[in-house]
């Protein structure tokens, strides 16, 4: 479950050859500001404006005035980036995402479709098609000691040599209101996180999480 291609669709996306690369998506998350550098001045100038040194915006994206945008970032067609949000820089946006109110965004890639609404933030994280995160739920990216992310899956013990690491969600992953995804998440595809949950580790997919002791397969 834990390889890219398993949890992610990212063929056709802004993102498609960084994720393809990455045998694991966390090793995308150090790659992203050059993958920005490199991609950017080659996007066609018929449907990208370069509005400063390292940012990029499709001509079909939607950003409110209060927006405020940092690059290296690239965002893509059909995007709508709405009031107070705030992009730090290192971020993939591709199409058709929503970035809302008071949301922040840092290095992250947000692959397409996806929506961060309400009052989110999300560092260090990749999201995958179809996800969304529900008002005031977050990524949190590093943890209290410091120290790198460790995941732990089917006993084994995988070095992420990650000191921030978000989350990993897969497509179709639903993230309840107020929810938090503590440092090194990673959530399969099609998996519901209720409302208020405090997740830990790796979660399979096609599951309704309510806490680590009731999970429910979906029918």
């Amino acid at each position: 479950m834990l390889k890219t291609k398993n949890i992610i669709s990212y063929q056709g996306t802004l993102a498609e050859k960084l994720l393809e690369g990455a045998e694991y998506p966390w090793q995308a998350l150090p790659l992203i500001n050059q993958y920005i550098l490199d991609l950017g001045p080659g996007l066609p100038k018929s449907e990208y404006e370069q509005i400063k040194d390292d940012i990029w915006i499709h001509h079909t994206a939607q950003i409110t005035e209060s927006a405020l945008l940092n690059g290296p970032l690239i965002i893509g067609p059909d995007c709508e980036i709405r009031h107070n949000a705030f992009i730090r820089g290192n971020v993939i946006i591709g199409n058709s995402c929503i970035v809302g109110n008071s949301t922040e965004l840092k290095n992250s890639i947000l692959v397409s479709h996806v929506e961060a609404p309400h009052f989110n933030y999300v560092g260090d994280s990749i999201l995958a098609p179809y996800s969304h995160m529900g008002a005031g739920s977050i990524t949190s990216n590093i943890k209290a000691d410091r120290k790198n992310i460790i995941l732990y899956y089917k006993n084994q013990q995988i070095e992420t040599g990650l000191r921030k690491f978000g989350a990993i969600l897969g497509d179709h992953v639903e993230v309840g209101c107020n929810a938090v995804l503590n440092p090194g998440v990673i959530i399969g595809k099609n998996t519901i996180i209720y409302p208020l949950s405090m997740v830990r580790g790796i979660i399979e997919s096609n599951i309704i999480y309510k806490n680590q002791n009731d999970i429910v397969e979906l029918k």
